[in-house]
C-alpha cells in the first residue's frame, strides 16, 4: 500500500503540473506534507533547500529523497518512476501535436495564462515556508537569514548553493 501511495502523491502532481519541476513542488508538498504526512513543513522546506543546492532536476532529487525516507530503495525507484513516466507520456503523446501547431495564437495564448498560475503558486509556497521559520526559528533569524541571502542573491549574484550553505552555517551557529 505504501508503495501505491508513494506513486500516487508523486505522478499526480506531475501529471496535472505545468512548468517543471519549481512548478509543481508546491503540489508534491501538499501530498507529502498535507495529506499523507510523510515530513513537516520544516523537513519539507529543509530538504527542498538542499535538493537546489544539488545538480539535476529538483523534482526527480525530492521524490528519490522522500520515496526513500518513507519505503527505502524500493520507494525511492517508485517515486522516482512516477515523476518521469507522466512528462515522458504527455512528451511522447503531445510533441507531435504541440510542434503542428506551434504557430498557433491558441497555444501561445494558453502557455501564457499558465504562467501566472505558477507564480501564485510559488508565492504561497514561499509565504508558508515564511510563516513556517517565523514560528520554528524566530522573526528575528527569519528577517536576519532573509534580507542576507536578497542582498547575496540579487546585489553580489550569489550562486544559490553557497546561499544554503550559509544559511546552514548560521543554523548551525545561532539555531542548534
Amino acid at each position: 500500500m505504501i508503495y501505491w501511495e508513494l506513486f500516487l502523491a508523486f505522478f499526480i502532481p506531475n501529471i496535472i503540473g505545468y512548468g517543471g519541476g519549481p512548478a509543481i513542488i508546491p503540489l508534491i508538498e501538499a501530498e507529502v506534507v498535507g495529506r499523507y504526512g510523510w515530513m513537516t513543513s520544516q523537513g519539507f522546506a529543509e530538504t527542498l533547500a538542499l535538493g537546489n543546492a544539488l545538480p539535476s532536476p529538483i523534482a526527480t532529487k525530492m521524490a528519490g529523497y522522500v520515496g526513500y525516507d518513507v519505503a527505502g530503495v524500493g520507494g525511492a525507484v517508485v517515486a522516482v518512476c512516477a515523476t518521469v513516466i507522466p512528462s515522458l507520456l504527455l512528451m511522447l503523446g503531445a510533441l507531435g501535436l504541440l510542434y503542428r501547431h506551434r504557430d498557433s495564437p491558441r497555444v501561445k495564448r494558453m502557455s501564457q495564462w499558465v504562467r501566472p498560475v505558477i507564480a501564485i503558486m510559488m508565492a504561497w509556497l514561499t509565504l508558508g515556508f515564511f510563516l513556517e521559520s517565523i514560528t520554528t526559528s524566530g522573526a528575528l533569524h527569519t528577517v536576519v537569514l532573509g534580507v542576507i541571502a536578497a542582498i547575496a542573491l540579487v546585489r553580489f549574484n550569489t550562486h544559490p548553493a553557497f546561499v544554503v550553505i550559509g544559511a546552514l552555517i548560521y543554523g548551525g551557529l545561532f539555531l542548534g
